[in-house]
C-alpha cells in the first residue's frame, strides 16, 4: 500500500484565535496519520521499538499552506510513499476538505536505532509492507 487516507475532524482546541486551524496543529494531523497507516499495516509504534530495537523520527519537512481548515470541519490526510532509501522515507502528504487541498507537505522520516538514535536500516519486514513503487 504507498497511500493512505485517514478522516481529521477539527476540534475547538486545534483552532487559534480568528477560529482557524493553528498552523502547528497540521504536524499533529499529519503524525496521527502517518501512525495509523502503520497501524493499520500491523505495526505498533511501542512495540516496534520493543521488539525490533526501532523507532521512526521527522527528519525534515516542507509545507505549503493553502486554504485554512476552520473548526468542526471534517478533513482527510492523505500520505503517500515518494521515496525510500536505506534508514528513511519520504512521504508526502497533503490535507484536504472534500476535494479542496489545505496543505501539503514533504516530510523525511528516519528509522533510528531506539537505543542509540542513530540511522539505521528500515527492517525488511516494513519494506515489504510498504510497497513503494517510486
Amino acid at each position: 500500500m504507498t497511500k493512505f487516507d485517514w478522516p481529521i475532524r477539527v476540534y475547538y482546541e486545534d483552532t487559534d484565535s480568528g477560529g482557524v486551524v493553528y498552523h502547528a496543529n497540521y504536524l499533529r494531523f499529519m503524525e496521527r496519520a502517518r501512525t495509523e497507516w502503520l497501524r493499520q499495516l500491523g505495526f505498533e509504534q511501542d512495540v516496534l521499538r520493543r521488539d525490533a530495537g526501532i523507532l521512526f523520527a521527522v527528519h525534515s519537512m516542507q509545507l505549503n499552506f493553502r486554504q485554512p481548515a476552520r473548526f468542526n470541519d471534517q478533513l482527510f490526510v492523505r500520505s503517500a510513499l515518494h521515496k525510500m532509501s536505506g534508514a528513511s522515507m519520504q512521504f508526502v502528504q497533503q490535507v484536504f476538505k472534500d476535494e479542496t487541498q489545505l496543505c501539503e507537505a514533504m516530510v523525511k522520516v528516519a528509522c533510528l536505532n531506539a537505543e542509540t538514535f542513530r540511522a539505521c536500516p528500515i527492517p525488511d519486514f516494513i519494506l515489504t509492507e510498504m510497497q513503494c513503487e517510486c
